[in-house]
């Protein structure tokens, strides 16, 4: 019981990080473009990340059970994997790169559940079939790494035509009412995208929980627990029409830890994303944070744990390039191009290692 109440404090600790680590996601355009205040930003990302948190569970569902063998996750498995997320995003932070931790969490996950299960590679679910060869694939090809992959190509491709459209349709428009209209617009993309980065991101840690809950109740663990806690007994309940869901009181938690965490802000990062890459007018805000956000919400609604992350900097990378190629800064780009390439590898090989540690 101990070990696994540790499971979910660990797990409400990755949720806060991932909350000030990925604030900037959401607000560094409405900052850099000086349509709101860090600090109106901030409270402006936290309040519909709590929004945003509160709608599906798709997203929790794959993370519980569709990327790894729950016969091979115990409560010290999950608390390895989220030690490896959490190392990986201290250490991005503290750089100030964007780095995802979407894939943190699931690099740490396998990795910790590879060493549990003694190498055992099928303790990954690469993928698997349901209703027909074309439709619900899952496992951690077609839930992760496709997407890993598509999610920011699609960033940067509609990022690159939604701002080459508004450069046609506003070419006759006056530079000021220009930015007078962006700069209100900018609102309802800003709010649009901490609506989709809850909606994605704080599901993850809610299907940790469930997960963690699932494998103590499987192992028999929870057997004489006292009635005030038979509510853990039960991580997910029967929906209308059937199938379940993610019980409410893991959704209410871990919405309202992520809001505090990006309450808390993420100031280095911001830097990076709206000052250092590319500059920014609230015209180019606006369209990659509508761009960004559109991609998370196909990607939560399809149950995908894309990244935030590289949904926004693809998006404001092609927003840039359609502004001029050089208005890129290549360095700061290849810097985050790394993280995105080391996330996976690298907390893979610390859940790995923090579970042998501890076997």
């Amino acid at each position: 019981m101990t070990l696994l109440l540790s499971v979910i404090v660990v797990a409400l600790i990755f949720e806060y990080i991932n909350g000030f680590h990925d604030t900037a996601n959401s607000i560094a355009t409405v900052v850099s473009t000086k349509v709101l205040t860090p600090r109106q930003a901030i409270l402006l990302a936290a309040g519909t990340n709590l929004v945003g948190a509160l709608v599906g569970d798709a997203v929790a569902k794959t993370i519980s059970a569709g990327l790894v063998d729950a016969t091979f996750v115990n409560s010290a498995t999950l608390i390895c994997a989220l030690l490896g997320g959490i190392i990986w995003n201290l250490l991005t932070w503290w750089f100030g790169l964007p780095s995802s931790s979407s894939h943190a969490l699931v690099g740490g996950l396998c990795g910790a559940t590879l060493a549990s299960a003694n190498t055992n590679w099928h303790a990954l679910i690469w993928a698997r079939h349901k209703d027909g060869p074309w439709f619900k694939n899952e496992g951690i090809f077609y839930k992760v790494i496709l997407p890993m992959i598509t999610s920011p190509i699609a960033g940067l491709i509609i990022g690159f035509i939604f701002m080459t459209l508004l450069y046609v349709l506003l070419r006759h428009w006056k530079p000021k009412w220009v930015n007078a209209t962006f700069g209100k617009l900018q609102l309802a993309s800003a709010a649009y995208m901490g609506f989709a980065h809850g909606s994605n991101d704080a599901q993850k840690t809610m299907g940790i929980i469930a997960l963690a809950l699932a494998a103590s109740v499987g192992a028999g663990e929870l057997k004489d627990i006292p009635p005030w806690l038979e509510f853990l007994r039960h991580p997910m309940i029967p929906k209308a029409g059937g199938g379940e869901v993610i019980a409410p009181w893991i959704k209410v938690i871990c919405a309202l830890t992520m809001a505090a965490g990006t309450a808390a802000g993420g100031w280095r990062i911001i830097r990076t994303m709206g000052h250092k890459m590319v500059r920014l007018q609230p015209v180019n805000g606006f369209a990659a944070e509508t761009t960004a956000a559109t991609v998370l919400l196909v990607a939560a609604r399809l149950g995908m744990p894309v990244s935030t992350t590289h949904a926004i900097t693809t998006s404001i990378m092609g927003v840039g390039a359609a502004k001029r190629f050089r208005a890129l800064n290549l360095s700061v780009i290849e810097r985050i191009l790394w993280a995105w390439f080391l996330t996976l590898p690298m907390t893979g090989l610390l859940g790995y290692l923090l579970r042998r540690l501890t076997m």
